[in-house]
């Protein structure tokens, strides 16, 4: 094969390459990102419960004067909170799902409520780095209630946090 077939050949492949390279590249920018294990309830299930443990561990830690030891939990759900609204895509409501459709017809409140949780989440993961103790132990107190009970309200005997998205059995 002589140098100008070759050459037109090794153009042809790497054109080819490339063009493929372009194609693929636009199909996956047009797909919503995937999140988590693609079993999309199953997924929102693990991560507010491993928000609610971060929680407690907080907390068990604030109260064992351990607060350097809460950044991690804080940043833990600082984290989860950036992925909230990847797992309520439009209408992703499954048959076993509590989530009402007032998470989609108040999106702009749901992703808000998503932010200040990661905001505030962040505060207190700085304030722990810090060793802040009365920073910490004041964001403790209020952490709760003002950031998960954005879209979680307190069940009526007490115990831990019942959606307002969703409905309560």
């Amino acid at each position: 094969m002589d140098m100008n077939r070759k050459r037109a050949v090794r153009t042809s492949i790497t054109v080819a390459g490339l063009a493929g390279l372009l194609v693929a590249g636009m199909a996956a920018a047009q797909s919503p990102p995937k999140v988590g294990s693609g079993d999309i309830l199953a997924d929102r299930i693990r991560l507010m419960r491993l928000n609610n443990e971060s929680m407690k561990d907080m907390q068990a830690k604030a109260k064992a004067d351990n607060i350097e030891a809460i950044a991690v939990n804080a940043e833990t759900i600082a984290l989860n909170a950036m992925h909230i609204p990847l797992l309520f895509p439009q209408g992703s409501i499954p048959e076993k799902s509590r989530a009402k459709p007032e998470i989609w017809q108040r999106w702009a409140q749901f992703e808000k409520a998503a932010k200040d949780l990661q905001a505030q989440a962040e505060r207190i993961r700085d304030a722990a780095k810090a060793k802040n103790v009365a920073a910490v132990q004041e964001m403790l107190k209020t952490f709760p209630k003002q950031n998960c009970g954005a879209c979680h309200t307190p069940l009526s005997d007490g115990g831990s946090f019942g959606p307002i998205f969703r409905t309560l059995q």
